[in-house]
C-alpha cells in the first residue's frame, strides 16, 4: 500500500550507495545474496532472544534488498537476478516467525505458524497475479522499474517490515501481531482474488 511512496525515498537515498558498488564492480546478485545472508544472521539473533540486534540485521537486509535493484539498472539487469531477488525475499519473510517461534516456542508456535501459511497465499497469490498479468500485458505505472510485475495491494513490503519491527521491539506481544498480521494477509489474498476476477475473466 505504501511501497510506492517508499521506493521513491529510498531510491534517492541509497542511489549514490550503489553508484560507488558499481564503480566496485559488486554486482547486484551478490548483493542480493550477501543481504540474504545477513538477514539469516539476524534472525539466529532474534531465535536466541537478542531482539534490537536482529532488528538492525532484518534492516540491513531491507538495504541490501534497496541497493540490488538499484545495482541492477545502472548495469545489466536480468531475469535470474529478478528471480533470485524475489525468490530469496519470499524465503526470509518466511523464516522471521520462525525464528521468534524457536525464540519461544509455547508462546509463538501457532501464531508463527498460522503467519507463515498466510504468507503462502499473499506470496502464491503476488506470483500468480504477475504471470497473468504479463501475459495479458498489464503494467502498473506505480512500479515501472520492477524485474517482475508487481501491482498495489493491501500487505507489501514496507507494510511487513512494519510487523517486523513491532515483534522485534515487544516481543512479548508477538502473538497479537502475528494474529492481526495474518488477518491483514488474508484480506490481502482475498483482495486479489477478487481484483483477479475483474481483470481476467474471459
Amino acid at each position: 500500500m505504501f511501497d510506492r511512496h517508499l521506493i521513491v525515498a529510498t531510491e534517492k537515498t541509497l542511489l549514490p550507495f550503489a553508484k560507488l558498488l558499481v564503480s566496485r564492480k559488486i554486482s547486484a546478485n551478490r548483493i542480493t545474496i550477501y543481504g540474504f545472508s545477513i538477514g539469516l544472521f539476524g534472525l539466529l539473533c532474534i531465535s536466541q532472544n537478542l531482539y534490537i540486534i536482529g532488528l538492525i540485521f532484518i534492516l540491513l537486509n531491507r538495504v541490501c534488498d534497496g541497493l540490488d535493484g538499484l545495482v541492477a539498472r545502472l548495469t545489466s539487469p536480468s531475469d535470474f537476478g529478478a528471480f533470485l531477488d524475489i525468490t530469496l525475499d519470499f524465503m526470509f519473510y518466511a523464516l522471521v516467525p520462525l525464528s521468534f517461534v524457536w525464540s519461544d516456542p509455547n508462546q509463538n508456535s501457532l501464531p508463527g505458524i498460522i503467519l507463515v501459511v498466510s504468507f503462502f497465499g499473499t506470496g502464491c497469490s503476488f506470483l500468480a497475479f504477475s504471470i497473468f498479468a504479463e501475459r495479458n500485458q498489464l503494467h502498473s505505472e506505480d512500479f515501472p522499474k520492477k524485474g517482475i510485475h508487481f501491482f498495489e495491494s493491501f500487505m507489501e513490503g514496507g507494510e511487513t517490515i512494519f510487523f517486523f519491527c513491532l515483534m522485534c521491539l515487544f516481543p512479548h506481544f508477538f502473538p497479537y501481531i502475528a494474529y492481526f498480521f495474518s488477518f491483514l494477509c488474508i484480506l490481502t489474498w482475498i483482495s486479489r482474488i477478487k481484483t483477479s476476477f475483474v481483470m481476467f475473466k474471459e
